[in-house]
């Protein structure tokens, strides 16, 4: 598909580079390797406080992310979560070719990579029988809003991990009208989140919504379709017990890593990419990088550097791809113009 601007990578500067982007009235397109956008901010702190965003006292990663998803609704992006772009060229006519995994491919005038640290991958579960079942059965970090989960309906299903990720989502399960008893287990009777999310699990478990074990997965048995039908689990004190299940949803933490971004040939400084910092574009003129995978002298790696950087980045992209457009710079205070792709105005 054709694109002014790919954007890899959908935490919070990857949703404020689409913005600034959009704002100047460049259609946009982005990709992020999880499925749903928030990046860090869903996944590592959903519901932790954060304190140091300009004009906003207090808010979550989750209330962050919900508040730049709004910002950009009204600009309207192309979405593609849960794929990672794996291949990236530049043309003769100094455009982009960009492809994921599975085929999507892109056509960009500019490329954004806002990718934080790199992309989160989720640490893979290691028992007999698990062959053939991701995607079907067996399931990553899965997006945590209502219609994601409407998959799990209904279903036998045993979340695995400890900590906040894996608990948000079995407790989501568990509350569920007419679900089934949802199945929660950690190699550890220790289960780390805020003591909301804590307290909301134990009144699950005691209502007999939630069965919690404390255990390791051994091993999978599937039927003659390739259904999950039981795993069986180690217990803490040695013993094994069977489960009868439909899907396993797996927590047990994402690790970054820069994937295909080192081979594409830009400069990099101890794995990060190399940016001017008067626009943001990396060794390879028509590739910009915001956020925590960019290094110049006097980074800092805080969430409203990176606005500063994704806005920098907007406006040096704009003016090689619309030079035409050039003028003086426009406020969404006074601007018609910006105000109507905001849907504000008239």
């Amino acid at each position: 598909m054709q694109t002014d601007a790919l954007v890899i990578g959908a935490g919070p500067v990857g949703l404020f580079q689409a913005f600034q982007l959009g704002l100047l009235g460049l259609s946009v397109q982005i990709v992020d390797a999880l499925p749903q956008a928030g990046g860090q901010c869903i996944e590592l702190y959903a519901d932790k406080p954060i304190l140091d965003i300009p004009g906003i006292l207090e808010c979550s990663g989750r209330e962050l992310t919900e508040r730049l998803l709004a910002q950009l609704a009204p600009l309207a992006p192309g979405w593609h979560l849960g794929h990672e772009v794996t291949r990236l060229a530049r043309r003769d006519d100094g455009r982009f070719d960009a492809a994921c995994a599975d085929g999507t491919a892109f056509d960009a005038g500019a490329v954004f990579i806002c990718a934080g640290v790199g992309a989160f991958q989720p640490r893979r579960l290691k028992a007999p029988g698990l062959e053939g079942l991701e995607g079907r059965h067996l399931h990553y970090h899965p997006a945590t809003d209502p219609a994601a989960l409407d998959c799990f309906a209904g279903q036998r299903v045993l979340v695995i991990g400890g900590d906040e990720a894996a608990l948000v989502r079995a407790a989501a399960l568990a509350e569920r009208p007419g679900q089934p008893p949802v199945q929660l287990m950690h190699r550890r009777d220790v289960l780390q989140a805020d003591a909301t999310l804590l307290t909301r699990i134990d009144a699950l478990r005691q209502a007999g919504h939630l069965v919690f074990h404390a255990a390791q997965l051994a091993s999978a048995r599937q039927d003659e379709a390739g259904r999950l039908l039981q795993v069986d689990i180690t217990l803490s004190d040695g013993g094994l017990r069977t489960l009868d299940l439909d899907t396993l949803i797996v927590c047990q933490g994402l690790s970054p890593r820069l994937g295909p971004i080192a081979d594409w040939g830009l400069a990099m400084d101890r794995k990060l990419l190399v940016a001017d910092p008067a626009t943001f574009e990396t060794s390879a003129p028509g590739i910009h990088a915001a956020g925590d995978i960019v290094s110049y002298p006097g980074k800092k790696k805080l969430i409203l550097c990176g606005f500063h950087e994704a806005t920098l980045a907007a406006h040096a992209a704009h003016e090689r791809l619309r030079p035409h457009e050039r003028g003086p710079l426009l406020y969404t205070s006074s601007s018609t113009l910006l105000q109507q792709r905001l849907g504000r105005h008239g």
